[in-house]
């Protein structure tokens, strides 16, 4: 009897080469541009650093960016959860539509999203007439630019759960309740560990989304000193009277505290992993 041995083709290239295209891709696109940032940040002293990113109006954006960024991803985590898991197990007339319409987020151009938002909710708008009888302002408010990073983050969310659902086994929530949990019982214990890390997933990609978010966000935002003003228009501002240092220091200290916060975020995501090791 005769033995054949037939050598396993890949279609991609081997280890060795792939690896070296993709440390080239990566260096190209994401390595060198960061790099540089740095090195011209490294121009400034000091002195001239900590006076350019810890200035009031830089603190400010700080403060108002992150805040809005990690509260916009938390807001999109939730509903972002309740539209996925209605589009995966409902069906309803124009469902197509709706599951249509999760995307245009990401075909609109930021632009004229944050147009359309500011037309929305300005005091003589469509929504925001109606709010300012309750006395809620929104438009060119702190409000306004969680309004507008909400809009942009939310398909994040539910294109990064929605297979999770699709994929969830009935049979057990069927077992759970045969063995008499309830509905809330079910969802905590059997249905929530298992898209927890696809929800933080999605709550990561909002968030850094979010973070770096300009065009539909300067439109609605009002860009008010102190007020409503977000990074990278304090960026854009630097850039356009040409002190390319200060707007690559404040770029690093975003650079880097987003970097932290993904980091803490992607730990989560592991102990979440790792308790479940099944999912």
């Amino acid at each position: 009897m005769a033995i054949f041995f037939t050598r396993r083709h890949s279609v991609l290239p081997g280890f060795g080469l792939a690896l070296g295209f993709t440390l080239a891709y990566l260096s190209l696109i994401v390595l060198i541009p960061l790099s540089a940032a740095f090195i011209k940040t490294a121009t400034l002293s000091w002195e001239q650093f900590w006076n350019s990113v810890t200035a009031p109006r830089a603190v400010a954006s700080y403060q108002l960016t992150f805040g809005a960024s990690l509260l916009a991803a938390a807001i999109n985590a939730v509903f972002g959860l309740i539209v996925a898991w209605v589009l995966v197990r409902y069906s309803f007339p124009g469902k197509r539509l709706v599951d249509a319409l999760v995307d245009l987020p990401f075909a609109l151009p930021t632009a004229v999203a944050g147009i359309a938002l500011t037309a929305l909710y300005a005091t003589n708008g469509w929504i925001g007439q109606y709010l300012q009888k309750w006395g809620i302002k929104v438009a060119f408010t702190p409000l306004g630019v969680l309004v507008a990073l909400v809009f942009i983050g939310l398909p994040f969310v539910v294109r990064t759960v929605q297979p999770v659902i699709e994929d969830l086994e009935a049979e057990l929530e069927e077992a759970a309740a045969t063995l008499g949990a309830s509905r809330w019982q079910i969802f905590a214990r059997v249905i929530f560990p298992t898209l927890m890390p696809a929800l933080l997933t999605g709550f990561t990609l909002a968030f850094a989304r979010a973070v770096g978010e300009y065009g539909s966000v300067v439109f609605i935002a009002g860009n008010m000193p102190m007020v409503s003003e977000i990074t990278p228009l304090i960026i854009i501002t630097k850039l356009e009277q040409y002190d390319y240092a200060g707007a690559t220091a404040v770029a690093v200290v975003m650079l880097v505290a987003s970097f932290v916060l993904l980091l803490l975020i992607n730990y989560l995501q592991w102990l979440s992993r790792k308790r479940n090791p099944s999912k």
